[in-house]
């Protein structure tokens, strides 16, 4: 950054008498690109122009573009890619070609940070961070001598990242030599039974997931290779990718486990099975669906052992806190949250259903499936085979004279109005509804068919709520924000404030992120809503008389998150609309 800020300096860019303004300011100024722009004293588009003609002479790399806080990286790479005239590649947005990988020494894609990712009749493709390296491009060269390589750049990150991914292949390829040696000698029959050496390739892939933390692994036979895939933090990340022959073996073994039919690879399957990994016990549940290229298989990842979460130790900011505890000591009404599939729903469930369990009580769930066991409650699990739907279950369990019930998810109107009623004769409903926010709950159960004073007499609160990643406390570093990000949030923010991002380490995976925070937004159903809701009230009439009321929206949540430092304005924004 230094660097640049002196070339300007040379360049009569800026004066010193800017930097000078932004130093004296009170409080005083970092001396960056962004605040020079927020105090146009700089054109951002003639700073972008200068810099692309600064990477073609060689005078600015990459890497260095990259370290620029307020401004948007990939457009100056993509502007550099055509005064270079080479190509812009968006590794994310391709699928690398394994074969083409392998045939490089990995130390020399280290050493130069370049990738192969393409092979046509005419050329090699390949990335590199620096494209004026040209001893990278000789080198690289001599490797492929039958065709011209043809140079393109990505963001030297994106670089980094995928040759560490590609670094853990290189420590199983004599596993998949293994593998191969398998299907030579003993055709794929046996091998599909019988093969140590893919057992030890799954054994591998579980411990790498449980290890990094991850919820699912996704397994996928793609055009030309085959790629394992891991959710951390609600977010995939590649960590395996095979030549496209592994696939099949790999596919069959997971499927036997599973004690799914392996020869069935036309519709999809679901199963489960368990394994012990690092001396604790896990369940694996199963799901392979049938794809243009193959088949996509993913596995839920249960942890037998985890401690049930208090709802205090949720992430909740304590406003949502208060609300949600006194929401859900009623003695009847229907409580529900909402959010997307992945948003900790059931966990809020169940660390809501610790908190009111009580051996006064008779507590029962309808779950599918249950997750994880709790004493004291009696847990139902869903089952289609035998026609044991939600509401199915709903009805015998109003038998069962229970105080309390947990309903995993409302999916149809049936189990709504069942639901309704039994907060309306004197039971404690809570349960989860598919819907962006918590007002829109409102209108959905309405859409449903259940009439409005129906719903105005039953429901109590709905806390609608998304998890965002955490920033890595290790690798924790403020940053300045753009001026039209401030221009857009400023309503929601002090004079005085900070954010904060991850630069990435070690200990995150330079991913900059580690672990998740919840934000959210709690209704509480006041008297004068609750006859606004039996009158037929709009979503924007219900929303003002709220906001009146002290609700605070899950937007401002996680802008307050955010000033906390526990997460970056990004993943705010990324779950939460202005």
């Amino acid at each position: 950054m230094l660097k640049i800020i002196e070339m300007m300096l040379r360049d009569k860019l800026i004066s010193k008498d800017d930097l000078s303004v932004l130093v004296k300011s009170r409080p005083p100024k970092k001396v960056s690109v962004a605040n020079l722009i927020a105090e146009n004293m700089l054109d951002e588009d003639k700073f972008i122009k200068y810099l692309t003609q600064k990477i073609r002479k060689g005078e600015v790399t990459l890497e260095e573009v990259e370290q620029i806080e307020g401004i948007d990286s990939r457009n100056i790479l993509k502007m550099a890619a055509n005064e270079l005239k080479v190509k812009f590649i968006d590794l994310d947005e391709m699928e690398l070609d394994m074969r083409l990988f392998s045939e490089v020494p990995y130390k020399q894609l280290m050493k130069y940070n370049v990738i192969p990712v393409e092979e046509t009749d005419l050329h090699v493709t390949v990335v590199f961070s620096d494209p004026l390296d040209m001893s990278a491009y000789d080198s690289i060269s001599r490797i492929f001598p039958k065709k011209p390589i043809s140079v393109a750049i990505a963001s030297p990150k994106q670089i980094l990242q995928y040759l560490r991914r590609l670094e853990t292949n290189e420590s199983i390829k004599s596993l998949v030599v293994d593998i191969r040696k398998d299907l030579a000698q003993e055709g794929k029959e046996t091998l599909e039974g019988e093969s140590s050496a893919i057992l030890k390739l799954i054994d591998l892939i579980l411990k790498s997931a449980i290890y990094a933390g991850a919820s699912d692994i996704h397994i996928e036979a793609l055009e030309k290779s085959c790629s394992v895939r891991e959710r951390v933090d609600g977010m995939l990340r590649q960590t395996f990718s095979f030549d496209k022959d592994i696939f099949a073996p790999l596919s069959s073994r997971m499927k036997l486990l599973s004690n799914l039919d392996i020869a069935e690879k036309r519709k999809p399957q679901d199963g489960r099975f368990s394994a012990a990994i690092n001396g604790k016990d896990f369940d694996f549940r199963v799901s392979s669906l049938p794809t243009l290229f193959g088949e996509s298989i993913v596995l839920r990842i249960l942890d037998k052992t985890k401690a049930m979460i208090r709802l205090e130790d949720s992430g909740m900011s304590k406003v949502c806190y208060d609300k949600f505890s006194k929401a859900i000591q009623v003695p009847y009404g229907i409580v529900l949250v909402t959010g997307p599939t992945g948003s900790g729903k059931t966990t809020t469930l169940y660390g809501a259903l610790n908190t009111i369990r009580d051996v006064k009580d008779k507590i029962i769930t309808v779950e599918d499936p249950v997750e994880y066991q709790m004493s004291g409650i009696q847990q139902v699990q869903v089952n289609a085979h035998v026609g044991l739907s939600f509401s199915d279950a709903l009805r015998s369990i109003l038998r069962q004279d229970p105080d309390k019930i947990m309903i995993g998810e409302i999916r149809d109107t049936e189990t709504l109005r069942i639901a309704i009623q039994a907060a309306l004769t004197g039971h404690l409903v809570l349960s989860t509804l598919h819907t962006n926010d918590s007002v829109s709950a409102i209108n959905r159960m309405v859409d449903m068919g259940v009439e409005n004073y129906l719903v105005s007499g039953a429901l109590v609160g709905i806390q609608a709520q998304r998890l965002v990643r955490k920033i890595c406390e290790h690798c924790k570093t403020p940053i300045i924000l753009p001026p039209n990000i401030v221009e857009d949030i400023k309503e929601f923010i002090p004079s005085e404030y900070q954010f904060y991002k991850g630069d990435g380490c070690k200990e995150c995976r330079h991913s900059g992120y580690a672990g998740r925070e919840m934000v959210s937004e709690m209704l509480l159903i006041s008297e004068k809503l609750s006859h606004m809701i039996a009158s037929g009230a709009s979503k924007e009439e219900l929303e003002k008389q709220a906001i009146k009321e002290g609700f605070e929206s899950m937007f401002q949540d996680g802008i307050n998150k955010a000033l906390q430092g526990k997460t970056t304005l990004d993943e705010v924004y990324r779950v939460a609309r202005l």
